[in-house]
């Protein structure tokens, strides 16, 4: 099920299927979100939990027992319950349930809240552990963005602009997508900008540390721009489908990192991961902004 949540400057549309954001369009109907077609990537933006990226063979360890878990977790393939709904905000829910506990064995609620204001979507992800062992568990944000955002630009006319100077640096991925030892600076324009070409991902994704916890979507020929904000990532995701010529670019805000190459992880000892002890809650507070 979708809903529809509005302001006179935004017009956000949310799926029941993983607390996806289907649309987010600006008071002019300018689309802002990645549409999904299939030819390219048929997500949007999906929400990563309990796990962000590929473990190595597909499988982990927790409490000594080994475990299967698919690219992203199964958040962004779970219905969700609707908690409460006005007119600016929405609240969803998904709990620990016999069949997710297959494949995570943990006892939880998670929910996700989308508040609009102004020109701005407010996305809050909340854990509560309901169970009596400490969770471990990854978080990220998968939102995908039209390149261009206006008619006659092309994919080269925009770059990435960190809201601070800053020095990155790239987490070092396998051909494969997963984590090998060490990162390596990566190069930006007066360290602040990423100028964007599809060649950046003819390697799959770019993930960053090190970064401003701020990254705008921009072109010096058009004044339509996208601000992710997410003061709680310490990695930064870039990506669209290799070797292609998609018009679109994610920009994915991460707490944790994917597996390691050539390692069955183990949750308990992979540093990254949230700890959640029994009876406590995490939050998590980011955001999109549109002009």
């Amino acid at each position: 099920m979708d809903y529809v949540i509005s302001n006179n400057k935004l017009t956000v549309t949310i799926s029941s299927k993983g607390g996806e954001i289907m649309s987010i369009k600006g008071a002019g109907g300018i689309e802002y979100v990645w549409q999904g077609n299939p030819r390219f990537w048929a997500g949007r933006t999906p929400q990563l939990f309990p796990f962000v990226g590929r473990l190595f063979g597909g499988k982990y360890t927790i409490d000594g027992k080994e475990y299967s878990l698919g690219i992203h977790g199964f958040l962004r393939d779970s219905e969700m319950e609707l908690e409460s709904k006005c007119g600016t905000g929405i609240c969803l829910s998904l709990s620990s349930n016999e069949k997710n506990m297959a494949l995570y064995p943990r006892e939880w609620k998670l929910l996700i809240s989308y508040t609009i204001s102004e020109s701005t979507v407010n996305i809050s992800f909340e854990v509560c552990n309901r169970g009596s062992k400490i969770m471990y568990f990854g978080y990220g944000g998968h939102p995908g963005f039209n390149v261009p955002l206006a008619e006659g630009l092309r994919f080269e006319d925009y770059y990435l602009e960190f809201g601070q100077e800053c020095s990155p640096n790239a987490v070092n991925l396998s051909d494969t997508c997963f984590v090998v030892d060490g990162v390596t600076p990566f190069a930006v324009q007066g360290s602040k900008r990423i100028p964007l070409k599809h060649s950046l991902f003819d390697r799959d994704a770019i993930v960053l540390c090190d970064m401003s916890r701020t990254v705008s979507l921009k072109s010096d020929k058009d004044s339509r721009f996208v601000r992710v904000d997410y003061p709680q990532m310490p990695f930064l995701g870039i990506w669209h489908k290799p070797l292609s010529q998609a018009p679109y670019v994610c920009i994915e805000p991460w707490v944790s990192l994917p597996g390691r190459q050539d390692m069955t992880e183990c949750f308990e000892t992979k540093g990254d991961l949230v700890e959640l002890a029994a009876g406590d809650t995490y939050k998590n507070d980011w955001s999109i902004t549109v002009g």
